[in-house]
């Protein structure tokens, strides 16, 4: 302080002004939490659709047209205590985790040899702008041919239907990482295959589980339309000639039961599988909000 200044006093503000403050923090009702838990919203949007399926069908009353919630539920209940969907659920996944993981070996060598070679990316490119486009169902006529009333026909479209999806995103994934995170694994020295499993798959994961959810879902869907051919034509099945028998006995229940089943098994394989996978990589790695 220089000399002579007058001095003058500092008011002291600072405490008077912390005890105006006033804690703002206020606890959530049970509305907000309701509206912030992801899975409560998803129960209700599904008790709201039970309920309209049931309000609709009792308007339309032609239970042999379009069932009520409650009678396809007795008839699901029906069908597991007795054990027939269960047993023809056994026999479909089993079917579609073969066919699932054959066409997962093959997109995987498809797109390692894309990604080591210029000729392995034009014909992966190649492929799929041929096959991709091509319904798997529609190579069901050549199934009955090639493997006539055997499981190897189901099989052989499933693979179609898993591959192309899988390779496609994977490749996609792996030309979109960044240049620097290329950069930074070769300048590590890595290996090939440590580049590619420290790097790349990282990298592209995002993209790999996007064509590993889409390839799940034309599985799941080629698998119930092949078993309901093959069941017409004598061939064993599972869910699909499950719903295919019904339909001929006009048990139109247990037919939306067997739909029903097919849902459950996709909300059940999309909330709980694919999202604890999502949950403990990219969401964990910080590559989605």
């Amino acid at each position: 302080m220089l000399e002579g200044a007058p001095k003058m006093d500092r008011p002291e503000t600072f405490s008077t002004v912390a005890k105006t403050f006033e804690s703002v923090e206020q606890p959530i009702g049970a509305w907000e939490k309701l509206c912030n838990n992801a899975s409560a919203r998803r129960v209700v949007l599904l008790i709201v659709l039970a309920s309209a399926w049931e309000l609709y069908a009792r308007l339309l009353n032609k239970p042999l047209l379009f069932p009520t919630f409650g009678e396809t539920a007795s008839a699901l209940v029906g069908s597991v205590s007795s054990g027939e969907l269960p047993k023809a659920a056994w026999y479909t996944v089993n079917l579609l985790l073969e066919g699932y993981g054959v066409g997962l070996l093959l997109a995987a060598a498809l797109t390692a040899f894309a990604n080591v070679s210029r000729i392995g990316a034009d014909l992966l490119e190649t492929l799929t702008s041929m096959f991709h486009p091509l319904p798997s169902i529609a190579l069901l006529p050549i199934a009955l041919i090639w493997f006539p009333l055997g499981e190897g026909g189901i099989v052989f479209v499933l693979i179609h239907a898993v591959v192309w999806s899988v390779a496609l995103n994977t490749h996609a994934g792996f030309r979109s990482v960044s240049p620097t995170w290329r950069m930074v694994g070769r300048n590590y020295g890595l290996s090939e295959f440590r580049y590619i499993l420290r790097i790349l798959i990282p990298g592209a994961f995002p993209s790999i589980l996007t064509g590993l959810k889409t390839g799940w879902a034309f599985a799941w869907r080629t698998v119930i339309a092949a078993e309901m051919v093959y069941g017409a034509s004598g061939g064993s099945g599972g869910i699909g000639r499950y719903i295919d028998e019904n339909t001929m006995v006009l048990r139109t229940p247990d037919v939306y039961a067997g739909l029903l089943t097919v849902i459950i098994f996709g909300l059940i394989v999309e909330h709980v599988v694919f999202r604890t996978i999502e949950n403990r990589t990219v969401r964990r790695w910080g590559m989605q909000g």
